[in-house]
């Protein structure tokens, strides 16, 4: 499954994982979040609800590129630097292409899509 992250004049597309977490995550979508930098290393986004860690490891080690779900807080993480091992940290996914380019997106409103199967 691939979603697309859209913030002002940016986009970003990822690869999700098959697992109870990202899928959980996708039931979400569309969703509107507002975005912003934590540590200048990720961008967080607060989710309307708690989503399933069922069968997730215990924690992760995040790289440039991830998309995670931090549960103790319920938020999304979109990483563009990388980051120590979290735990409660769950991987879900992976962006495509320069993620390094999130690290310029401003706090501010974005959209997170499903990418239609062509």
């Amino acid at each position: 499954m691939r979603i697309r992250i859209i913030a002002k004049d940016q986009s970003f597309t990822a690869v999700l994982e098959d697992s109870e977490t990202a899928r959980d995550f996708v039931s979400l979508l569309p969703i509107e979040v507002t975005v912003d930098d934590h540590n200048q290393t990720e961008k967080v986004a607060a989710l309307p609800r708690r989503l399933s860690t069922a069968g997730a490891p215990d924690g992760a080690h995040p790289v440039v590129g991830d998309v995670a779900y931090y549960a103790p807080w319920g938020n999304l993480a979109l990483y563009y630097r990388d980051f120590a091992y979290s735990r409660g940290l769950v991987r879900l996914g992976r962006l495509q292409g320069d993620a390094a380019a999130l690290g310029d997106m401003a706090r501010g409103r974005a959209r997170i899509e499903i990418v239609p199967v062509d």
